[in-house]
C-alpha cells in the first residue's frame, strides 16, 4: 500500500469513528459546555459576529452554530463544518426545522480547510485540534482562512493542571487516557497552543481557562469552582481553555 493510499484509509477510518461517536448524542441545543461559555463571555457581538462572515470547523453535531445564529447580533453567515457527516448532517436538520437558515453546513478537514485565503473575519473552533493527527497544521489552517484584523477563537483542553497528572498516573498503569472514547487525544498544553498560534502570525489578545478538577480513579472528577476567577496564576492550570488571536493589518 503506498503512503498516499495508507493516508487516505486512516482518514476514512477516523471518520468512521467519529460519524459512530456522535451518532450516540444529540445536538447540544443549549450550547452550554464549559469551553462554549467560555467563548461567550469573550466574544464581542459588534466586533467578532454582526454582519460577519463566520467560520466555526470542528462544530460537531452544531449547536454551538446554532446559537450564534440566534444572536441579536448574527453573523451575516455562518459556516459549520466537521469531520464527521453524521454530526454535520445531525446539525442540518436541526437547523432547518427551526429557520436556522444563515448556516452553511459542511464536511471538512480542519487540517485542510476548503475555503481560500482571508475568506473569514471571526474563525471559531472548539475542543478539535487535540482530535486530529496534526495539531499545529490545523492551527496554520485556521490562521490562514481569517482575514487580517479578524479574530480566532480557540479551544482546547489544558493537561498542563491535575487532569494531565492523572493522564501520566494512566499511562504509567498502562492504561489509555480518551476523552469520552473518542480516536485520537492528543496531550495539549495551554502555552504550546499558544505558541502555535503565535508562530502562524497571531497575535496573542488573550488567554484564559476554568475548570480545576481532583480527578479519582473509578469516579467522575471533582470540580473546584472557587479557581476559576481567572487570576494570573491559575488561569494556567484549568482543563477548559480559550486563546484568542488577531492576525494583524499589515500595512501595503
Amino acid at each position: 500500500m503506498t503512503e498516499k493510499e495508507t493516508t487516505l484509509t486512516s482518514r476514512t477510518t477516523s471518520a468512521e469513528a467519529y460519524d459512530e461517536w456522535h451518532a450516540r448524542y444529540s445536538v447540544d441545543v443549549q450550547a452550554d459546555a464549559p469551553w462554549h461559555r467560555l467563548i461567550k463571555a469573550h466574544i464581542s457581538p459588534g466586533k467578532d459576529l454582526a454582519g460577519k462572515r463566520v467560520l466555526e470547523i470542528g462544530c460537531g453535531r452544531g449547536g454551538f452554530s446554532c446559537w450564534l445564529a440566534r444572536q441579536p447580533h448574527a453573523p451575516r453567515h455562518i459556516v459549520a463544518a466537521d469531520f464527521s457527516s453524521t454530526a454535520v448532517q445531525m446539525g442540518e436538520q436541526y437547523a432547518q426545522a427551526h429557520g436556522l437558515f444563515s448556516i452553511t453546513w459542511e464536511v471538512g478537514d480542519i487540517q485542510a480547510i476548503g475555503h481560500p485565503d482571508r475568506s473569514f473575519d471571526t474563525v471559531i473552533s472548539c475542543e478539535t485540534i487535540e482530535h486530529v493527527p496534526d495539531p499545529r497544521k490545523a492551527v496554520a489552517e485556521l490562521s490562514r482562512v481569517l482575514q487580517p484584523g479578524g479574530r480566532l477563537f480557540l479551544t482546547t483542553p489544558n493537561y498542563l493542571g491535575s487532569m494531565g497528572l492523572y493522564r501520566l498516573y494512566l499511562r504509567l498503569c498502562g492504561r489509555t487516557f480518551t476523552e469520552e472514547g473518542q480516536p485520537i487525544n492528543n496531550l495539549v498544553l495551554l502555552p504550546l497552543t499558544r505558541n502555535w498560534a503565535r508562530r502562524t502570525g497571531l497575535r496573542i489578545v488573550r488567554t484564559t481557562s476554568i475548570g480545576h478538577y481532583l480527578p479519582f480513579p473509578g469516579r467522575p472528577p471533582i470540580e473546584l469552582p472557587i479557581f476559576n476567577h481567572g487570576g494570573i496564576f491559575t488561569r494556567w492550570f484549568g482543563l477548559h481553555s480559550l486563546t484568542i488571536a488577531e492576525k494583524p493589518i499589515f500595512l501595503t
